[in-house]
């Protein structure tokens, strides 16, 4: 009994052992998905992915003064290709993990009716992300210049620095609309919603990147594995994004 215990407590302490954290910067639309997906990669591999949730241009500014973030999950494309070419990341580790989409929402379940919405402009505010620094916010800038509506729009503007806090701007009732992300109300009943049409805005492919400070992480290079995963892939799927393998 002894040696089955003593054997028990060695493989215990191994695992521990080999068991580390790793710093993952996360885009802010994603934000549930990615708490699911690092409760999951913990209970699978043992590993702890401790998450930061923001706008991907701040994050880039920070990764730029050396922040400790070892792997980015940015909400475009662009962003973890340039941390590449200024040699901040690693090459052959970028790949999309998902490819989201945009989605005019209200908590009002009669004010959301498709793009007449925006041309009939029926509320005072409507609510977007920078588009300077937040890829949804970009997309809905495109999509209101494609609808023709952008100049008459522009005066209701309420901004906000990520798309997490353009969703409370609306959820709180300062806006009556606004451009969020589809993951942030896929599962929430209630409200109106239109979902953008892609041809109105460019894709909004969301790339992942081992960061350098990551190079010789094992537990950031695990997690990146994991969220290529089947595992990571159901959650994803669950928050109404797309893969690069469906789109």
């Amino acid at each position: 009994m002894k040696t089955v215990l003593l054997a028990a407590a060695l493989l215990l302490s191994a695992g521990a052992a080999h068991a580390a954290e790793t710093t993952v910067a996360v885009a802010a639309n994603f934000t549930e998905p990615a708490k699911e997906i690092a409760k999951a990669f913990t209970a699978r591999t043992g590993h702890t992915a401790v998450l930061s949730f923001g706008a991907t241009g701040q994050f880039y500014a920070q990764i730029k003064q050396d922040a400790p973030f070892t792997v980015l999950l940015a909400a475009d494309d662009t962003t973890p290709a340039k941390a590449v070419e200024d040699g901040l990341a690693v090459a052959e580790s970028r790949f999309t993990y998902a490819i989201g989409r945009l989605v005019l929402w209200s908590k009002d379940p009669a004010k959301v009716g498709g793009e007449e919405t925006l041309k009939k402009a029926a509320f005072d505010k409507v609510a977007l992300a920078n588009p300077a620094v937040a890829p949804y916010g970009a997309a809905a800038v495109q999509a209101m210049k494609k609808l023709g509506v952008f100049d008459a729009l522009q005066p209701k503007f309420v901004q906000g620095n990520t798309i997490a806090q353009t969703y409370q701007f609306v959820e709180t009732g300062n806006a009556e609309v606004g451009f969020v992300a589809l993951s942030q109300v896929a599962l929430k009943a209630g409200g109106s919603r239109w979902l953008v049409p892609e041809a109105l805005h460019d894709p909004i492919r969301q790339d992942a990147v081992l960061l350098k400070k990551g190079a010789g992480d094992e537990a950031a290079k695990a997690f990146l594995a994991f969220l290529k995963g089947p595992e990571a892939g159901a959650v994803i799927a669950k928050y109404g994004y797309g893969t690069a393998a469906t789109n």
